[in-house]
């Protein structure tokens, strides 16, 4: 089963010749889910060929016009082809407001149903086959969510050897094993599927913070991410701008990750004070801390792969 991680927008504030506003979107086995939607994010939707009419949910941070301001192109866009699923739309407070405003001042022509789920805190927020998407309240200048995506545990690896031992003929019945339901033998023996199957196996989990100063329970809320994108805003040369402004500097993004036990970082959510070569300096701080950092660039693809 693919998962892609799609970065369309890596800055903060305002958006720059080479940096579009932050937004990542998660391709699970065709399903889209689509994190912030800053200004410009159809234009890298495009660039990358994704099929918006696919997003199933967009899960916003926190009403900064810098993280919503794409939002009611998406919509419009979306009544252009055809689509039959509701696009739910989750955020903090005054998401629901943001967009009914939005439909109402635009006079929008919108031909399908949408959804709109504001969060209080941390809770379960959507849930698919096989995944649940999960919130934790954030700390900035106004309420403020991350998200993560974890999928259920995966059945173990099937055994042919132990199946054929136990007298399990090829075929049907090892299908039926594997989708975890006992068979019954010529013989009127019973097997079970974990006499063939190995132990379950740890599905894969993406988590996404931006906009936020640290908040205690979040390494917990993220621990064992595959892959963790997190604001690195500032330097540490600036970090009491990070204080005053409620940012991550790089190095706070890093020693979360490393509290975490996350296999991967990536920072995202840059000042646009910082030069495309000067993020190499927010880089080797937080890989300091942290080693498996990198930069997330506009219009990169990242592959999540299960870990076995």
């Amino acid at each position: 089963m693919n998962m892609e991680l799609f970065v369309l927008g890596t800055g903060g504030m305002m958006p720059l010749p080479s940096r579009g506003l932050t937004s990542v979107l998660l391709r699970r086995e065709g399903e889209l889910f689509l994190f912030d939607c800053g200004e410009g994010t159809q234009v890298s939707l495009r660039r990358l060929a994704l099929r918006w009419k696919k997003i199933s949910v967009i899960l916003v941070s926190h009403t900064h016009a810098d993280h919503v301001t794409g939002i009611p192109g998406i919509l419009m866009l979306s009544s252009q082809v055809e689509r039959n699923e509701p696009l739910y739309i989750i955020g903090p407070p005054r998401i629901r407001e943001y967009v009914e405003a939005s439909r109402r001042i635009l006079d929008m022509y919108i031909n399908y149903e949408i959804v709109v789920q504001e969060v209080f805190g941390e809770e379960t927020v959507f849930e698919g086959d096989g995944y649940r998407i999960r919130s934790q309240p954030l700390h900035h200048t106004k309420p403020c969510l991350a998200y993560c995506l974890e999928e259920e545990q995966r059945p173990g690896v099937f055994d042919p050897q132990a199946a054929q031992a136990l007298g399990v003929p090829r075929g049907p019945m090892w299908s039926t094993l594997q989708s975890g339901t006992p068979v019954r033998l010529d013989t009127g023996d019973q097997v079970q599927p974990e006499q063939v199957m190995g132990p379950q196996r740890k599905g894969r989990k993406f988590s996404f913070v931006t906009d936020t100063t640290w908040v205690p329970g979040l390494p917990d809320f993220v621990a064992d991410s595959d892959l963790l994108i997190c604001e690195g805003m500032f330097g540490e040369d600036l970090a009491e701008d990070a204080v005053d402004k409620k940012h991550l500097t790089a190095n706070q993004a890093a020693q979360i990750a490393q509290k975490a036990g996350v296999d991967r970082l990536g920072l995202i959510h840059y000042s646009p004070r910082y030069t495309e070569r000067e993020l190499k300096h927010l880089l080797h701080q937080a890989r300091g801390i942290f080693p498996a950092t990198f930069l997330t660039r506009d219009l990169q693809v990242i592959d999540l792969p299960f870990k076995e």
